[in-house]
Order: structure tokens, then C-alpha cells, then sequence
């Protein structure tokens, strides 16, 4: 570890890239805690501790993807959600709309897809801001304590403004991050928001063993458990299936074409991340924000309680949810049809496969290997509402960052950023970040 770290800071271009991303984060750490002009922030306390006794998931998921920002409503309180949101919507339309598809395989059409993208944050900026801010309303009418400070058209108006301003920002940094530090920006930019939390969380557990509310051994239990899981995850991230391709030699002219040795098309088990918590977690938080929005409809307010944050039908309906998205999104980046048409076209075989029974195969492995990591990744997504059920004093602010959502982007992070790193240090022949000098990807 110490060459590596020395090797880092020897490498003049792997020394600068860092010191970058590093810089654009404390930016963005500075930035959660500038608040909005015109917010009584010891009103919003209160709001906030209501939402987090009411077990209400949308303003849990709000806050955790915006790092923390929203409890401060601060620049960055939308945090980089918007522009994920933007994101998720574009695939979808990409699956459904075949313009749009071609538009994105076209020379060129991955910046006009980003820049679909950019535009699209906008407006979905909005609709949260509006959102929110229609949430802290009901809240007011509620309760006798004023977060608005008065006027508020002007304090809605600039609200929406700047925090719209603001996950635009975070979104430019992300891109800066990406094409001039190191790793990926925006999941850089989440990983940050939730490492910043954790002194918090580590704070209220303190509290609660000092007090006597938890028992020492229930804590080394927990936090035992938790580190099995952390490698559970690395394993399953790294785990993926090798389908050897055999690609067949061409003569043009005198010379022969081709590679004599087998090549392999590496399936993840997880190839979707965390994208189906993702979309699980915005999906169950909708009835949550409607039941806010109209808060007489009783229909509204019955759903919203049968899908509590740590009911039974809750845990039952996020898994269910979690492992079909998995399968959608699969279906959606690892298109069977377009891996095949890709292997024909360039002369590849699988052996022991038939060439028309390519898809076929295709369709079949991806089945078999992505029904388990779905069931593992929904069972991570599950465990901090486990816990709290198991435990009610455990603080629910340290059971969320280690397990479910925080678990996984943390260790996809981790290792990604992790690799890019590696691969400087190859590149400039010093040692690597772990002791065999790369970080190994299970077979299966």
C-alpha cells in the first residue's frame, strides 16, 4: 500500500487527477451546507424528525441520494438525482422510441444523447423542487412551525431557481470529474454525500451504547455481520460468467486476418448494479409523495401505510420489485439479440452452440446468472429494515449506511475507482493497490 501511494504521488498526471476529484468533492461537501436564502432551518429539524418517525422512505431516499444537502435545504439539496432520473427515463425511451435508438448508435450520438440528457434535468428539477417545497406547505398547514420565512412567492420562486442551479452544477462537476480525475463523477459525487454521513450515524450509535439503549455485543454482532456482507458484495460485484467466442481467421490478399487464441464475452452476475434499487426505491416512494401531496384522499394515506418503510409488505413488494428491474435492465444494456448480431457479424462462434442458436444461449446464460444476483442484491436492499425491525433501538441512520443502497455503491465505487488507479500504476511499472498487483475477477 505505502508504493502505491507513493507511486501516486510520483505520477505526475495520476497525482493531479486525484488532487482534482478531491478538490470537486470538498466543492461539493461546502455546497450541502450553504442553505437557501429565507428557510428557518430549526423549523426544517422538525420536519424533517416528524418524516423520519413516520418511516417515510421518499424523504429517507430524498435525502440519501442528495448526501445529506436537504436537511440544510441547501444549493445542492436535489442533489444528483435529477439528472439519474433524466438519465433512467432516457434508456426507457430509447427501448421504446426506435428513433431515438438509432440517434444513439449513430457517429456521434452518445454526446447528442448526453446533451438530451443536460436539457431533460431541467425540467424534471422543477417538477422536484416544486415537489418539495409543496411538502414543506403541507407541513406548515400541519403544524404550527413556519420553514417558509415570508414572502413566500419570492421564497418559492427562488428556491425552485437555485436548487435547480445547483444540481446543475453538481452535475458539470460529475462530467469534470470523469474527464479530468478519477473514477466515475456522478457516482464520485453519491459516494461522497454518504461517507459524509457516516460521522453522524457513528455519533447517534455512540450515544445510544453510552446510554445503555444497545447492549455492546449486539453492536460487534451487527457490525460482524456487516463486514461478512461487505465481502459477500465484493465477491458477487467481481463474480461474472467467461462464454468463449472462437472468431474465424480471413485471408485478404497474401495475409491471413484474425485472432488465433479464444476470446471471451464477460456476463456479470449483477450487470445492472444498483440500478434496480434505484428504480425500486422511486417507485415506492411515489405513493409516499402523493399521500403528502393529497393528503385527504384516504386511498392515498391507506397505501401509504400498508408500504411503511419497515413493514413485512413493504420488504415483500421492494424484493419483487428489485429482482424485475434487474431482469428489465438486463434486458435493456445486455440486448441478447444485438450480442449475437454483434458475434456473427464479426465471425464469432460459441463453441458447441449452433450459429442460429446464438440468441438463444445468450437469453438462457443471462437467465441463470442474473436470477441469483438479483435475489442477493434484493436481499442487501432488505437488511437495514430487517435490523430496525429486529432492533428498534439500533439507529436507522447507521443501519441504511451499511447495508442496502449505501452497501453497494459504496463497494461498486470503491472498485472501480480502485481499478482505474491500478491500471496508472501498471501503466507507469510501479506496484499495485493490492498485494498481486490486480484486483481478480471470480469465474463462474
Amino acid at each position: 500500500m505505502s508504493n502505491a501511494l507513493s507511486g501516486i504521488l510520483k505520477i505526475k498526471e495520476l497525482r493531479n487527477r486525484v488532487l482534482y476529484t478531491i478538490f470537486m468533492l470538498i466543492l461539493f461537501r461546502i455546497g450541502a451546507q450553504i442553505p437557501v436564502p429565507g428557510v428557518n432551518l430549526n423549523s426544517l429539524e422538525l420536519y424533517l424528525q416528524s418524516s423520519s418517525n413516520s418511516n417515510n422512505p421518499f424523504m429517507e431516499y430524498f435525502n440519501f441520494f442528495a448526501g445529506g444537502a436537504f436537511e440544510n435545504l441547501s444549493l445542492f439539496a436535489l442533489g444528483i438525482m435529477p439528472y439519474i432520473t433524466t438519465s433512467i427515463i432516457l434508456q426507457l425511451l430509447m427501448l421504446i422510441v426506435p428513433g431515438l435508438k438509432r440517434v444513439a448508435e449513430e457517429e456521434g450520438g452518445r454526446k447528442k444523447i448526453s446533451q438530451f440528457t443536460r436539457i431533460g434535468t431541467v425540467p424534471v428539477c422543477f417538477i422536484q423542487s416544486f415537489l418539495t417545497i409543496n411538502l414543506i406547505k403541507n407541513y406548515e398547514n400541519s403544524a404550527a412551525n413556519i420553514i417558509a420565512m415570508e414572502p413566500k412567492l419570492l421564497f418559492y420562486f427562488s428556491t425552485v431557481i437555485i436548487t435547480t442551479v445547483g444540481t446543475l452544477i453538481l452535475m458539470w462537476m460529475g462530467e469534470r470529474i470523469t474527464e479530468k480525475g478519477i473514477g466515475n463523477g456522478i457516482s464520485l459525487i453519491i459516494f461522497a454525500g454518504i461517507v459524509a454521513r457516516m460521522p453522524g450515524a457513528l455519533g447517534e450509535l455512540f450515544n445510544k451504547v453510552s446510554k445503555g439503549a444497545l447492549e455492546i455485543p449486539v453492536v460487534l454482532f451487527i457490525v460482524i455481520m456487516f463486514v461478512f456482507i461487505i465481502a459477500l458484495v465484493i465477491y458477487e460485484q467481481q463474480g461474472q460468467r467467461k462464454i468463449p467466442i472462437n472468431y474465424a481467421k480471413r485471408i485478404v490478399g497474401r495475409k491471413m486476418y484474425g485472432n488465433p487464441n479464444t476470446t471471451y464475452l464477460p456476463l456479470k452476475i449483477n450487470p445492472s448494479g444498483v440500478m434496480p434499487i434505484i428504480f425500486a426505491s422511486s417507485l415506492l416512494a411515489f405513493p409516499h409523495t402523493l399521500a403528502s401531496v393529497f393528503n385527504q384522499v384516504s386511498f392515498f394515506r391507506v397505501i401509504s401505510n400498508a408500504l411503511n418503510g419497515q413493514s413485512v409488505v413493504y420488504m415483500i413488494v421492494y424484493s419483487i420489485l428489485i429482482i424485475f428491474f434487474a431482469y428489465f435492465y438486463t434486458q435493456v444494456t445486455l440486448n441478447p439479440v444485438e450480442i449475437a448480431k454483434n458475434i456473427r457479424e464479426n465471425g464469432g462462434t460459441i463453441p458447441g452452440v449452433p450459429v442460429n442458436k446464438v440468441e438463444e444461449y445468450l437469453t438462457k446464460v443471462l437467465n441463470r446468472i442474473v436470477l441469483p444476483g438479483s435475489i442477493f442484491l434484493a436481499l442487501i436492499a432488505i437488511i437495514p429494515s430487517i435490523i430496525i425491525n429486529m432492533i428498534p433501538e439500533f439507529p436507522s441512520s447507521m443501519a441504511y449506511l451499511l447495508g442496502g443502497t449505501s452497501l453497494i455503491i459504496i463497494v461498486g465505487v470503491d472498485l472501480d475507482t480502485m481499478s482505474q488507479v491500478e491500471g496508472y500504476l501498471k501503466m507507469y511499472h510501479y506496484d499495485g493497490i493490492v498485494k498481486k498487483g490486480k484486483i481478480r475477477s471470480r469465474n463462474f
